[in-house]
C-alpha cells in the first residue's frame, strides 16, 4: 500500500510517502490510523485529533470507515479551506 502525507501532517510523520505492507487486520482507514499511531510518536500525534485530518482513497475523498486494501494509495492531510 503507497501512503501519502502532505502538508503538516507530512511535518509532523518526517515523510511525504511510504510503502507499507497492510497488516490483514487493518481494514479500514480508522484500523490503518490507529496501527500506523502504535509505530512511533510521529504518527501518534499527527493522528491523535482525527477530526483536524482528512483522507482519501485512490484519490477520492473518503470516511474514516471506508474499507482499504493491500493495492491502494491512501493520502492523509489537513482540511481544505477555500478562496
Amino acid at each position: 500500500m503507497k501512503l501519502k502525507y502532505f502538508a503538516w501532517v507530512a511535518e509532523i510523520i518526517e515523510k511525504r510517502e511510504e510503502e507499507i505492507e497492510l497488516p490483514d487486520h487493518v481494514k479500514t482507514i480508522d484500523d490503518l490510523m490507529n496501527w500506523l499511531s502504535d509505530k512511533n510518536d510521529g504518527y501518534r500525534i499527527a493522528f491523535n485529533d482525527k477530526k483536524k485530518i482528512k483522507y482519501a482513497i485512490n484519490q477520492t475523498l473518503s470516511k474514516e470507515y471506508d474499507s482499504i486494501s493491500r493495492n491502494d494509495e491512501v493520502a492523509f492531510f489537513p482540511p481544505m479551506t477555500g478562496g
